[in-house]
């Protein structure tokens, strides 16, 4: 049996993420929680030329791949299935492989695993996604700078060597405190660049404000969660993360970087 961080998920009643099928699927969000947020604007790099990728096709049963820390594992939630990851791919109706591992990075080993350029080396190269979703991560932040761009290239070009067909989006960090530390901000920058230098799709928690002074203490489990999100919180970042897939679906417009 798999662990809870990499859970095969199979739902047989897939959602086309499309544009034909995109507006619905906000409105089906949207009336999913009282306190659902507007479609975000999904933001991309400044200072790069690089074309914004055209609008984002899945199949109709998409095999997905989540993979990330954490917060992809489901930390926090009442049980880990009750993560943002699961239960996204749950009301999408997605196969899915969710693997998340506790603490780890780019450059950081993680509890119950490597780095993220380990971790990618050991996946199912038989796999073969239609989308692979690369979450965080925050855990890099009390590492030095130096050689992080050089860690993510290095990870991403595995990641793209074995699945050269899989659309591509990722994930920046969330804060877990506020305001937002500076050493997170500056791995969401760097994200955020090395995503638009490759023309891949990059959804930034921390530009588009997804956790707030107004939401954090519903968003985030401070108590014994340890700064993750609470099994709500972990909704609403499915949430978020649906309409940012539909924005990207529907070609919707992309802002620059804000700051």
């Amino acid at each position: 049996m798999n662990p809870p961080g990499r859970l095969r998920v199979r739902r047989p009643y897939g959602i086309l993420i499309a544009a034909a099928v995109a507006v619905a699927l906000v409105c089906a969000v949207a009336l999913w929680r009282p306190w659902a947020a507007p479609a975000p604007q999904v933001a991309q790099a400044s200072g790069t030329d690089a074309a914004a990728p055209a609008p984002l096709a899945l199949p109709e049963h998409p095999r997905v791949l989540v993979f990330g820390d954490s917060w992809t594992y489901g930390s926090a939630a009442k049980a880990p299935t009750l993560g943002y990851a699961y239960v996204l791919a749950d009301r999408l109706g997605w196969d899915a492989v969710v693997d998340g591992v506790r603490g780890s990075g780019y450059l950081k080993p993680g509890i119950d695993g490597g780095t993220y350029g380990e971790r990618i080396a050991a996946l199912d190269p038989d796999l073969d996604p239609d989308l692979v979703i690369v979450e965080g991560s925050i855990n890099d932040r009390r590492l030095a700078a130096e050689g992080y761009r050089d860690a993510v290239a290095a990870a991403w070009d595995a990641l793209a060597a074995l699945y050269p067909d899989a659309e591509i989006v990722v994930l920046g960090p969330a804060p877990q405190v506020l305001p937002v530390q500076r050493a997170t901000a500056r791995i969401d920058r760097d994200l955020a660049d090395l995503a638009a230098e490759r023309g891949w799709r990059y959804v930034s928690p921390i530009r588009e404000a997804w956790i707030t002074d107004a939401n954090y203490a519903w968003v985030i489990d401070t108590g014994a969660g340890k700064d993750h999100p609470s099994t709500d919180g972990h909704a609403y970042l499915a949430e978020r993360l649906a309409a940012a897939l539909t924005a990207f679906a529907t070609g919707a417009a992309v802002t620059a970087d804000g700051g």
